[in-house]
């Protein structure tokens, strides 16, 4: 790792990098196609297993729904890791896909959102920086509060 590797501004910001939950359903953390990473979705579960819930609109205000977003960003960054073995290995973030457990009135899906996104430009720098879908949805699954998905482009280890 270099002095300015995403895991020394992962420290520098205090943020911990998480070990991914296991799979609920049928399918893999992510899968590696080519040089193309593509991270399923992944919730605001803390580093204990509690998965932060409930409806953004009535149970949580934007404020809190970002920093749910940003949890997410951090699962979905121990899930690259477990891929990769090394965030170093991150050419760019090219999207994300953001849904919002939200009421049917709320109208400000991005701004919840934006906490992955600048969590990710935070970490990445101009890499980080991505193409977006931020959507509202009747329900998530556990009712949690977003989950979100991810694609990564990445450098090729060795030759």
């Amino acid at each position: 790792m270099n002095a300015n590797s995403p895991y020394d501004r992962l420290k520098a910001f205090g943020l911990p990098l998480l070990t991914p939950a296991v799979p609920i359903g049928t399918y893999v953390p992510f899968k590696l196609s080519g040089n193309m990473l593509y991270l399923s979705g992944q919730g605001p579960r803390q580093a204990d297993g509690r998965l932060m819930t409930g409806k953004v609109g009535r149970d949580l205000g934007v404020a809190e729904a970002y920093e749910h977003a940003r949890l997410t960003g951090l699962n979905l960054l121990g899930v690259a890791h477990k891929a990769l073995g090394d965030l170093g290995r991150v050419a760019q973030v090219v999207k994300l896909f953001g849904m919002v457990n939200a009421t049917p009135d709320f109208h400000d899906h991005p701004a919840v959102i934006n906490g992955c996104s600048d969590l990710f430009a935070k970490v990445f720098g101009v890499p980080g920086q991505h193409a977006r879908s931020a959507v509202g949805m009747g329900s998530l699954p556990g009712n949690i509060s977003v989950e979100i998905e991810a694609i990564f482009e990445v450098i090729k280890e060795g030759p």
